[in-house]
């Protein structure tokens, strides 16, 4: 699967929301029928959902429904309603052990099975409480399927005690950013941080992504179409990290040219893995065309 860098939650009742979804410029949204539903309106978002993904163009955006958690009494009608060809994978909420994945996971497969789905559906899991946090490696190798972690920062602060009201580009939640990223870089996956919640600070959520980029996430999860540019924006190379990376390898390729074992840059010793970082850095940019 792609890197994402944006991931979209969008409530999955309002059928007019869910169809302007596809056409904005999220690598990823999440078609919601957890949190961001009422109980008397998930009935509907399941129905909702289910009609305008099949109506979805195809276009490079990828499409997950965020269920209701697993020991929730409407987990298995979420999943009946949503299993199809037309999403991309499903995001578990509030997810503590790893055997909650795999439970989870025989149910998509059940389904896929009877519906018989050419490929299989790819499953995020949302880590939201204390027990999340110190599983979270566990959670990641779980099964094949997963393909991302998310960090759930308000289910958390609530769970560990934390204020209302976020502190700075919430340092509070640094270790549980931390040990999420390389939960998920142990077992291979994406890595998707917090939602940035106040629609007015632009500057707050620019500082926020700079945050996570630089603590190793791969994407953010956002609520609001305005903060798309911000993120995507945030977790693409600048114009110093193409030109740093730029003249490593350019030192490299002199450096082979000559024979060199040691190569010399900017009065340090450059060694393979800066190297294949300043690689990662402009594939990443080929890779989205810019």
């Amino acid at each position: 699967m792609k890197t994402c860098r944006s991931w979209m939650f969008v409530p999955g009742h309002i059928a007019k929301m869910v169809q302007k979804a596809a056409a904005l410029p999220a690598d990823a949204i999440m078609l919601d029928i957890e949190d961001g539903v009422l109980p008397a309106s998930k009935p509907q978002a399941r129905t909702v959902i289910a009609q305008e993904v099949a109506k979805m163009p195809h276009t490079g955006q990828l499409r997950f429904v965020r269920v209701n958690a697993i020991h929730h009494p409407d987990f298995m009608s979420d999943l009946e309603a949503v299993v199809g060809p037309d999403i991309a994978g499903i995001v578990l909420p509030k997810v503590e052990t790893p055997d909650e994945v795999r439970s989870a996971v025989a149910e998509i497969e059940k389904l896929e099975k009877g519906r018989q789905l050419a490929r299989p559906l790819d499953v995020m899991a949302a880590i939201e409480t204390a027990q999340g946090i110190i599983n979270a490696p566990r959670i990641a190798a779980a099964s094949t399927r997963m393909v991302a972690l998310m960090l759930g920062a308000e289910d958390l602060g609530r769970d560990i005690g934390l204020p209302a009201q976020r502190v700075g580009e919430a340092h509070e939640l640094l270790y549980a950013r931390s040990a999420l990223v390389m939960a998920a870089a142990s077992a291979r996956v994406q890595s998707v941080d917090q939602v940035w919640p106040s629609l007015d600070d632009g500057d707050g959520l620019r500082r926020d992504t700079l945050q996570a980029r630089r603590l190793g996430f791969t994407g953010k999860a956002i609520i609001h179409p305005s903060q798309i540019g911000a993120v995507n924006e945030g977790f693409m190379p600048t114009a110093a990290d193409l030109d740093f990376a730029e003249r490593v390898l350019a030192a490299f390729r002199d450096a082979e040219a000559k024979g060199l074992g040691a190569v010399a840059f900017g009065g340090q010793l450059l060694d393979k893995p800066i190297v294949d970082r300043a690689r990662a850095t402009l594939d990443m940019v080929r890779e989205r065309g810019a």
